[in-house]
């Protein structure tokens, strides 16, 4: 809902007032504000639309105190994330991004040849999950935004030299001396710091959810971009090539069995749960810095986006107008 700054304390007043008159004291407000973005508000009814997916898995699997602590921790990290989008809907629009609907449509379409899932099945897939066309459509509309933002505000500041290359190179020569190795994409949702066996439920739940999308034809990359809280995330969750001994043993295990471009199922590591795809695969044979200059570059280039985005989105909150209100 887009209100300009002069008129916002009148149209929050407008949400939240209830009559003065004697005997309606009680009214229920129907909506109200959970959040301002700058000139923006995001309110409770799009809070609880945007939450409805959600809400069936955790009526099933929780109880009591649990359920009610799940929901409020669940709906929190929603509406940040609600927020984050719109600041970069914001920006989108102060810097002349769009994306059109055709962008979407063939987004969606690209997404259904490569899954080799029809239209019929989508749908009903869409069904299962409790989710309009419409919804799916902001989602892919929100990560498209997303990525033309990272291209045009974060990509252009980044660049890797050949000094780096080369640096990378000697400090991580044995990374290339020709053993067995897997390219993998990951999404991985972190478990708490503290021990939480209501949280730990959750994330299980949530990572059965996301697995569940995959195998209904979701691309890996816009799921990543959206769940994963695991390095290069924004980029689609390609961590580049891993060898035996440099990941947790669970992951590993799953990541040298995997069939080419299959999806693992969930994995359980002491750091969170895991769902992988295996992109590629290399043998031995020793590899000269010319046979892997580019492969050096686009990891250099990976770490270096995520760190700036992280910046990036940090810096944007910061220099922005946000109250939560929930």
């Amino acid at each position: 809902m887009k209100i300009g700054n002069a008129i916002l304390a009148g149209t929050v007043a407008m949400f939240l007032c209830v009559s003065a008159q004697a005997g309606v004291a009680d009214r229920i407000v129907a909506d109200r504000i959970v959040a301002v973005v700058n000139d923006e508000v995001i309110t409770l009814s799009e809070l609880n639309n945007a939450f409805e997916p959600y809400q069936e898995r955790f009526t099933a699997n929780y109880q009591g105190r649990d359920r009610e602590k799940a929901l409020g921790e669940t709906r929190a990290a929603l509406l940040n994330r609600m927020i984050d989008n719109l600041l970069m809907e914001q920006e989108s629009r102060k810097t002349g991004i769009t994306v059109r609907s055709e962008e979407v449509t063939d987004a969606i379409n690209d997404m259904q040849k490569q899954r080799k899932v029809s239209p019929d099945e989508f749908q009903k897939a869409l069904q299962q999950e409790g989710m309009t066309l419409d919804a799916y459509r902001k989602d892919i509309r929100d990560q498209l935004v997303r990525l033309k933002l990272i291209r045009r505000d974060i990509k252009s500041k980044v660049a890797v030299t050949d000094e780096e290359i080369g640096e990378y190179y000697r400090k991580h020569r044995e990374d290339y001396e020709g053993k067995e190795a897997v390219r993998i994409k990951q999404i991985l949702l972190l478990l708490p710091k503290e021990e939480n066996p209501a949280a730990k439920e959750k994330l299980r739940a949530d990572a059965d959810a996301i697995h569940k999308r995959l195998l209904n034809g979701e691309p890996f990359e816009m799921l990543s971009a959206k769940f994963s809280q695991g390095p290069a995330a924004a980029e689609g969750g390609d961590i580049g090539y891993i060898e035996r001994g440099m990941i947790h043993s669970e992951v590993e295990d799953a990541a040298f069995t995997l069939p080419l471009n299959q999806i693992s199922g969930v994995i359980e590591s002491p750091v969170g749960f895991h769902i992988i795809q295996v992109v590629d695969r290399r043998g031995a044979g020793l590899k000269a810095i010319e046979n892997v200059r580019e492969e050096i570059r686009e990891k250099i280039d990976r770490e270096k986006m995520e760190k700036k985005f992280g910046e990036w989105l940090a810096e944007l909150r910061k220099k922005s107008h946000i109250e939560i209100k929930l």
